[in-house]
């Protein structure tokens, strides 16, 4: 069942040996490439290893068994250990998405509602930057455009991870899920009337691209100035500090206007637009591949609704995977990774169902 594991474990010994030649680390690039495959090895070749020892610990116990009936249980427990690593060994197996290390930028759009739609997507804004702090990442607000009351019609957050992580709890890892619209049922703040109202957000994530990832030609790209607006701010209204970037092959655009500085708004700018080109070069090659094993949960069509926060019944329902729970409240203050994990769960049960 698991012969490709023998490759595995032999690639990972050679590895530990380059990594053990001071030569190797003059290069850091080529080191971080080589640890980080290591990294991703190191599991899987230790697992294997107890899961083959626990398989001649079983025949040994059967063997003792034949002559004295103690050792019966101890060979049921081995069996069962040995299930255990087995299931866990093919989840380790499941092909990963070579994008789970990486940082992401996360974008919220108001969507369907008015006011109320801003008011939501300044929810959910303070829910994701909630969820990084509890797990320890990193956020930095790159773009935001906000609403006369208080939240915001579009905005754009970087989410990094501090150092490195283990497989699978990356940014990208856990946070790819999230793409799709949200949908909010409760009275709003704008109602007198107290009635609930339904009403919708977008929310895009990327992983973020480094300059490796995607390679710009400057003359692809129109670069407009134009004058920020907004509320308040030295700069604002006064100067053309805001930049729009529109590569032209493709026709993605990007836009800053929140640094003071035209120079911090066009690097900014970039940042998002490379980003959002590597998101549509990934999505390109999966649809071009048709790979059967892609997930079955992270949708490519964002038009879906993938989840409703439903205040009056404190509920909110994952519609991709039938997630229910009754901790709305909880979610929203950043306690996610129930409903994360439900995503996760589906999405390794349809690769290992495919493979």
């Amino acid at each position: 069942m698991f012969e490709a594991v023998e490759e595995l474990v032999a690639e990972h010994a050679d590895l530990e040996k380059k990594l053990a030649d001071p030569s190797v680390h003059a290069d850091q690039a080529n080191a971080r490439k080589l640890n980080k495959r290591y990294a991703e090895l190191t599991p899987i070749v230790a697992t294997y290893r107890s899961w083959t020892q626990t398989g001649d610990d079983i025949e040994t116990a059967r063997e003792f068994a034949a002559d004295d009936p103690d050792f019966i249980a101890e060979v049921k427990e081995l069996e069962q250990r040995r299930e255990e690593l087995t299931e866990k060994l093919r989840l380790l197996l499941v092909p990963r998405d070579p994008s789970d290390d990486k940082d992401v930028i996360l974008e919220i759009k108001a969507g369907a509602g008015g006011d109320e739609s801003a008011l939501f997507a300044g929810d959910l804004l303070r829910m994701y930057l909630r969820y990084a702090e509890r797990v320890g990442w990193k956020t930095e607000i790159i773009d935001a455009t906000e609403s006369e009351l208080g939240g915001y019609k579009d905005v754009q957050v970087a989410v990094k991870t501090r150092g490195q992580t283990e497989p699978g709890q990356g940014v990208w890892a856990r946070l790819k899920y999230e793409g799709g619209v949200h949908r909010v049922q409760r009275v709003p703040a704008t109602e007198s009337q107290g009635r609930i109202h339904t009403s919708a957000a977008g929310v895009l994530v990327t992983p973020e691209a480094e300059e490796v990832d995607v390679e710009i030609n400057p003359n692809d790209l129109r670069i407009d100035v134009y004058r920020s607006s907004g509320p308040g701010g030295q700069s604002v209204n006064t100067t053309d500090s805001a930049v729009r970037i529109t590569h032209i092959p493709t026709g993605v655009v990007a836009s800053c206007q929140n640094e003071k500085s035209q120079l911090q708004n066009k690097e900014q700018a970039l940042r998002i637009l490379r980003s959002r080109l590597l998101a549509a070069a990934q999505e390109e090659a999966e649809r071009n591949a048709a790979d059967a094993r892609r997930s079955q949960v992270r949708t490519v069509d964002r038009s879906e609704k993938i989840r409703t926060y439903n205040y009056p019944e404190n509920r909110i329902s994952d519609h991709r995977v039938g997630f229910k729970a009754y901790n709305l409240d909880q979610v929203l203050d950043g306690d996610l990774d129930a409903v994360i994990q439900a995503c996760v769960d589906a999405d390794s049960a349809a690769k290992l169902a495919a493979a």
